[in-house]
């Protein structure tokens, strides 16, 4: 019986080596696909490179020195961070003061936003009116707002307590008094929340309808469906809120400063006054960090000063973003397409 003879297996041909006219060409349509792409990133990046990368080192730098925007900067190693750690004694009341507001003031804005989102998706009626009702206070100026509450807000002559001796009730001192001037500030924080109001509003209503019929299928109640359907649904929107309100604490300084140099006795109308000797007021209750900060720089003119302070707020805020993203895993639930 004959055998056939059996077909070699292919052997997997190399491509064609190229000639060198043909390598430069292709080298050169890199290129320029290159070329083409920086120059249309070239806008961001001259952005980035003059309004963050190069103030950034620049603050940097400065952080080493003695600065007074007077002479020249004169360079003094660690001194401005050893001072900042160990020898000022007020930087660390600022800071009680800003986690003091991360603490409280914070998880209440995303609650009070959170809890008007829902009440909105409940309403039977007037929803447009009410979102447009919750929305107004973020269109008001930040020195306004502030103005008018330091007004409302005024034990002797502020409707707030004059309303409350008519119930009997003797009202504090509100921006006056070191115990209520950080509460005063929480409650004006938390009637600006219609940024955060809108957001969890868009992400409530796009939770799908029929995970809340099935959770009510199976016997769950009011309580539980949030718990199980709508807390895990919009869990990204939480994150993000939870982030952009830490950041924003952080950085609090508009609201403090109008309030502090605003409720001080004689502040207003009066010319002459120092402006950073009421910040803080009272007894340095609302002394937030960034306004220590704006203190030493733009008040006592210790810009190498400053600028270590705005240094360790950097480091602070990345830290604290990167946490929270870190332990973010463990409970948000970001739902992926199917593919």
């Amino acid at each position: 019986m004959s055998t056939l003879p059996v077909a070699a297996a292919p052997r997997s041909m190399a491509p064609p080596p190229l000639s060198p006219s043909r390598r430069r060409a292709k080298r050169r349509a890199a290129w320029r696909r290159r070329r083409t792409v920086l120059l249309f990133m070239s806008p961001w990046i001259v952005g980035f490179s003059v309004f963050f990368a190069y103030p950034m080192l620049d603050n940097l730098y400065l952080s080493f020195t003695h600065y007074d925007l007077l002479s020249s900067p004169v360079w003094i190693g660690l001194a401005n961070y050893r001072y900042l750690f160990g020898g000022d004694q007020q930087v660390w009341p600022a800071v009680s003061n800003t986690l003091w507001f991360l603490a409280i003031a914070v998880p209440l804005q995303v609650l009070f936003a959170f809890g008007l989102a829902m009440m909105i998706t409940r309403a039977k009626m007037g929803v447009g009116i009410f979102r447009t009702i919750f929305y107004l206070p973020t269109l008001t100026p930040t020195v306004a707002a502030t103005l008018g509450f330091v007004f409302l807000f005024n034990p002797a002559t502020g409707p707030i307590n004059s309303l409350l001796s008519k119930l009997g009730i003797n009202g504090p001192s509100w921006f006056q008094d070191p115990h209520w001037a950080k509460p005063s500030l929480t409650l004006l924080s938390l009637w600006g929340v219609g940024n955060a109001m809108v957001i969890f509003l868009a992400a409530i209503l796009d939770v799908p309808k029929h995970l809340y019929e099935s959770a009510q299928i199976d016997g769950a109640n009011a309580l539980r469906r949030l718990y199980y359907v709508t807390l895990p649904s919009i869990s990204p929107v939480i994150l993000f809120s939870i982030v952009i309100a830490v950041i924003q604490g952080l950085q609090y300084f508009d609201q403090a400063y109008i309030a502090s140099t605003s409720a001080a006795p004689g502040s207003l109308g009066n010319a002459g006054d120092n402006v950073s000797e009421n910040l803080g007021y009272p007894q340095g209750s609302t002394l937030f960090y960034p306004l220590y900060l704006y203190q030493q720089g733009f008040g006592f003119f210790n810009m190498g000063y400053a600028a270590a302070l705005s240094m360790l707020l950097l480091v602070v805020s990345l830290a604290v973003t990167l946490l929270i993203l870190r332990n973010s895993k463990r409970w948000v639930h970001a739902a992926g397409g199917v593919r």
